[in-house]
């Protein structure tokens, strides 16, 4: 946002013709909304202006978000729920690796909500036969518990097998707001840490300028921030569409490893399986849904609308000898 100007209108004796003038303000314009926390308690997030439309104002950018989400649509498996409890999590996952010879090229780990057992997934499922190569891997968790899933990513084990590549954060409206994280606090910090965070890894070898087959880069933003009037579920629809407008592929897994119970259920998505104690159906079969990935193929195929539309980084030109 900018410091807005006063305009005015100066009659002439040209009809046709109109001028604008501009009047200094005798005002100083901030934006210090931590100031205006300070002292009337509303959080800065809600004075943006484009939060229920990021893309308002910029009609190729709304048509590319239109177009991209028909053809994700178009290229999606039903949707798939497997309800296990969270202990059995890792048992059937590596069932399916095992006996069913199950891979995923885009896993997501986590949702809003503070009591999830991430660590013990992370550290237990080999993650590098669970998802291809190159394959993305999306870790959602509070801010205080990032930190800790940062360490385990630093290690040498782990970096061998994931790159981390992009930090995504969430950031909800208020502290009324259904994900607020107001239960995992850390004392010793001055400031309330609200926000969510992802590390978004990659296996392989995955180049922006030659594999825009498997990945759609500038399409969506590594922020975002709760609309008004957001369903009380625990999963936000954002945190899927971030994973969808970034990588090409059809075959998704969201793993939740945490109790949401009846008052925050967590909603089935055409396109994903999701894994969680309290999914609302549980529906998958391996061997049907190889049969939904061999109808639609493995990738979502590349559009001429879209790659005109869609944003790339600019091309370096070849150094000269």
């Amino acid at each position: 946002m900018f410091s807005q100007e006063i305009y005015s209108n100066v009659k002439t004796n040209e009809p046709k013709t109109k001028r604008v003038s501009f009047r200094a303000t005798k005002e100083f314009h901030t934006n210090n909304y931590t100031n205006h926390y300070v002292h009337n308690g509303s959080f800065p997030q809600k004075h943006v202006s484009n939060i229920e439309n990021t893309v308002d104002g910029y009609p190729k950018l709304q048509k590319l978000f239109q177009e991209k989400e028909r053809q994700i649509a178009n290229y999606a498996t039903k949707p798939f729920g497997c309800k296990v409890n969270i202990d059995q999590i890792v048992p059937t996952l590596n069932k399916w690796i095992q006996k069913d010879h199950l891979c995923f090229d885009v896993v997501m780990i986590g949702c809003l909500t503070d009591n999830q057992f991430i660590y013990p997934i992370l550290s237990q499922l080999p993650l590098d036969r669970l998802v291809s190569k190159p394959g993305f891997l999306f870790i959602w968790a509070s801010a205080h518990k990032i930190n800790e899933l940062s360490k385990l990513l630093n290690t040498e084990i782990w970096a061998k097998k994931f790159r981390r590549s992009e930090e995504l954060v969430f950031v909800p409206i208020d502290k009324n707001s259904p994900f607020y994280p107001g239960l995992d606090q850390d004392d010793t910090s001055l400031m309330e840490k609200m926000q969510w965070h992802c590390w978004m890894c990659i296996t392989g070898t995955v180049r922006r300028s030659t594999d825009g087959h498997l990945i759609h880069c500038n399409v969506d933003t590594d922020l975002s921030i709760e609309t008004q009037g957001a369903q009380n579920v625990a999963v936000p629809e954002h945190l899927y569409k971030v994973a969808e407008n970034f990588s090409t592929a059809t075959r998704r897994l969201h793993i939740i490893p945490a109790r949401t119970g009846w008052e925050t259920p967590v909603k089935l998505r055409s396109g994903w399986v999701i894994m969680s104690p309290d999914i609302m159906l549980d529906n998958f079969n391996p061997k049907k849904y190889r049969g939904e990935i061999s109808r639609i193929g493995c990738n979502v195929p590349l559009k001429n609308e879209i790659e005109v539309l869609r944003p790339k980084s600019p091309v370096q030109k070849a150094q000269q000898n």
